[in-house]
């Protein structure tokens, strides 16, 4: 489990496999502004190099006046997020109350908005199982914790029941970013909670049964050379891990 501190989208129609040097050349001036956004710690924008924030917020569409969810948020990505939606845009960070206990986090009054410079950003706080929106939404993003879901810290969450509300949650034609750590092929649930991995097909196979249709992946996070059977925080492999990058549509 690797969690983000709480204080401190999309594609048409074709399934998509994009290179990440076309997609950093042509990034839409939103995400382009939202990268290089003057206010973004440096310890933020030393990580963009193994993290890709422009090739990935660009492969998913980011558009001014989306509604965002991050789930268990993290500042990196959220600051992006509220540049690249815009005013008219505005970013949820769902805090999963499970993830609040096991972290001994802060939890922040619920609508309240913890970054001043981004008064478009606030906290929904609430059981995992609980998971809602105040209204409809573009855009459902999880990464690095989806296989998180599936371990007892979490309460255990209801993955089946979750993943609904999250289809539930989006707009026609909305996603669901899904981006997690890869285990060996055929392995399942086997290395969520000991390598805090998630084999891929098990994903694939959960959003469809939640009414999700592929939407396509962008390779920027693969790693050839990672073996998948290490710990993901293992020194050797740490920020370097085989990772997934998939999209998910709600028809």
């Amino acid at each position: 489990m690797k969690i983000r501190s709480l204080i401190g989208a999309v594609c048409a129609g074709v399934l998509i496999a994009a290179s990440a040097a076309a997609l950093g050349a042509d990034a839409p001036s939103n995400i382009a502004a939202a990268v290089a956004d003057s206010g973004r710690p440096a310890a933020d924008t030393a990580l963009d190099g193994g993290r890709r924030p422009a090739e990935i917020l660009t492969f998913i569409g980011l558009k001014p006046g989306m509604k965002v969810v991050d789930v268990i948020p993290g500042p990196y990505w959220d600051r992006m997020f509220s540049k690249a939606v815009g005013p008219s845009g505005h970013v949820y960070m769902f805090l999963p109350l499970e993830i609040a206990k096991a972290e001994k986090l802060p939890v922040p009054p619920n609508n309240s908005a913890p970054f001043p410079n981004y008064p478009n950003v606030t906290v929904n706080a609430a059981p995992v199982n609980d998971f809602s929106t105040p209204e409809p939404v573009d855009v459902v993003w999880i990464r690095q914790n989806y296989h998180d879901l599936y371990d007892p810290f979490m309460g255990p969450a209801d993955v089946p029941a979750f993943n609904k509300k999250v289809f539930n949650a989006l707009k026609p034609g909305g996603v669901f970013v899904i981006i997690d750590h890869s285990a060996p092929e055929g392995s399942g649930l086997a290395d969520t909670n000991t390598t805090h991995r998630i084999d891929a097909a098990v994903v694939k196979k959960d959003m469809e049964a939640a009414g999700f249709q592929y939407a396509g992946e962008i390779n920027v996070l693969r790693n050839a050379a990672d073996t998948r059977d290490k710990l993901v925080f293992d020194p050797s492999i740490r920020g370097k891990t085989d990772q997934f990058v998939y999209l998910f549509r709600k028809p």
